[in-house]
C-alpha cells in the first residue's frame, strides 16, 4: 500500500449559484471542476460552508476546495480547512481570478498580496498571512463603461470562450504541475 504524504488544498474563488455561473469571477470554480473531473474526485462533501472533494495524487492526500460564502468571504470557508488540515501556508494553492492579467493569461505566485481582489483579502486575513501560492487567471479589463463589479460579475462573451476554454486547461494543468512538482518548477512551466 502506498504511504499519502502532506495534504494539499486547492482552492477555487468563486459564487455560490446560478446567477454567478460561468462568469468572470467564477473561473477559479471552473478550474477546480476540471481538475476533479482529471483526479477522478467529486463535489459530494460540505465542510466550512464550502463544497469539497478529496483526491490522492503523487503521494499527497488532496481538498479541492469551492468557498460557498461568496467571495468576500472566502477567508471563513478557508481559515478552519487550513488549520486543521495543513502544516504549511505553502501547502494552500488559491486559484484565482485577475483583471490585471490579460484575458487568456495565467500567472503562478509563491505568495504576495491581495492585489486589490476580495477573495483574496479576507482569506489573507482569516488565516493571518500571505505566504500561499496563488494561480491568478487573467480576466482582462474591459469593462465596456461597467464599473469593476460589473465586469468580474459578467460572463464571457461568445467570441472569448475559446480562449476562456484554453485557459482552464493550462490552469488545470499548471495545478496539476504545483502538486506533483512543486510551485517552482510550476512556475516554470507555465508562468
Amino acid at each position: 500500500m502506498r504511504k499519502v504524504g502532506r495534504v494539499k488544498i486547492i482552492v477555487g474563488l468563486g459564487n455560490p449559484g446560478a446567477r454567478f455561473r460561468n462568469t468572470r469571477h467564477n473561473l477559479g470554480f471552473l478550474v477546480l471542476d476540471r481538475l476533479a473531473e482529471l483526479l477522478g474526485a467529486e463535489f459530494n462533501r460540505e465542510k466550512h460552508e464550502g463544497l469539497l472533494a478529496e483526491a490522492q495524487c503523487a503521494g499527497h492526500k488532496l481538498l479541492l476546495v469551492k468557498p460557498m460564502t461568496f467571495m468576500n468571504c472566502s477567508g471563513d470557508c478557508v481559515a478552519p480547512l487550513a488549520r486543521n488540515k495543513v502544516s504549511a501556508l505553502s501547502d494552500i494553492l488559491v486559484v484565482v481570478d485577475d483583471v490585471n492579467l490579460p484575458l487568456g493569461t495565467i500567472r503562478l505566485r509563491t505568495e504576495g498580496s491581495a492585489g486589490g481582489h476580495n477573495g483574496l483579502k479576507s482569506i489573507i486575513e482569516r488565516i493571518g498571512g500571505q505566504g500561499f501560492p496563488r494561480l491568478r487567471l487573467g480576466i482582462g479589463d474591459d469593462r465596456e463603461g461597467r464599473d469593476l463589479a460589473g465586469h468580474v460579475l459578467a460572463r464571457f462573451r461568445p467570441e472569448e470562450k475559446a480562449v476562456v476554454e484554453e485557459m482552464v486547461e493550462q490552469a488545470a494543468a499548471a495545478a496539476d504541475c504545483w502538486i506533483r512538482s512543486g510551485i517552482d518548477q510550476a512556475m516554470t512551466r507555465y508562468n
